[in-house]
């Protein structure tokens, strides 16, 4: 009885990795392709049943493989059969697509189109639970000179210095300058902070000559741009 529960086992532990060398991984579920990633199980759980409770970890609204990124190793290394290995393994996947989604979205991208840049931006960004602000820097051209982070915690957008948006555009010579940053909220309504800088910035950057061509706030799915807005 007992070899015959460990066959049944095993062979439960196997069928994701024998559906994909049979029919390719879009004909597996989410759990099926986390469970071939943790790889084993336990004794009493298969890899496919812990892919399920990891899944479980997602919160709504961000549920299924989309919540992983949210998910921490705590909650990971909380389910019985995950190990720290395995809770590193999960983790890097969740980066892996995050950073795979922006590279993607990179291509080819018109730093004048606010929803380009907003798809660039928005796997960076909108899975942040405190406020980032990047400063996207070009050339003559349009094209991406760098983009750094002006500041990168839960910082109010009325402390943010235009004189050091400004250091940081002429340091890399840059002749436009775009802004961008996230709402962990998920609303990318601006707030009167946020209004107050864009201006701030604005004239700051006619005077010098180096015009802000946009300032984009991205929420869950969604942003705000203040030149689509005729915020600018």
């Amino acid at each position: 009885m007992a070899t015959e529960y460990k066959k049944q086992l095993c062979q439960a532990q196997t069928l994701p990795y024998e559906r994909f060398l049979r029919f390719g991984p879009e004909s597996l579920t989410e759990a099926e392709l986390l469970a071939i990633i943790i790889r084993t199980g336990t004794k009493d759980c298969s890899a496919l049943q812990l892919a399920q409770q990891v899944l479980g970890l997602a919160k709504y609204p961000k549920e299924g493989l989309l919540g992983l990124y949210d998910v921490t190793l705590k909650d990971l290394l909380g389910i019985k059969g995950i190990g720290q290995v395995k809770a590193v393994k999960l983790k890097c996947l969740a980066e892996l697509s995050m950073r795979m989604s922006a590279a993607k979205a990179g291509e080819g991208i018109s730093f004048h189109s606010s929803g380009q840049v907003a798809a660039y931006f928005m796997e960076k960004l909108r899975h942040k639970k405190t406020e980032c602000v990047v400063l996207v820097c070009l050339d003559a051209k349009g094209q991406l000179l760098s983009e750094q982070k002006i500041s990168d915690g839960s910082v109010r957008m009325s402390l943010i210095s235009p004189r050091e948006i400004f250091l940081a555009a002429l340091q890399c010579g840059a002749v436009n300058i775009l802004l961008v940053h996230n709402h962990p909220s998920g609303d990318p309504a601006p707030s009167r902070a946020d209004l107050e800088l864009t201006q701030n910035v604005k004239e700051l950057g006619d005077k010098m000559d180096i015009p802000l061509l946009d300032h984009i706030i991205i929420g869950d799915n969604q942003y705000t741009s203040f030149k689509e807005q005729a915020l600018l």
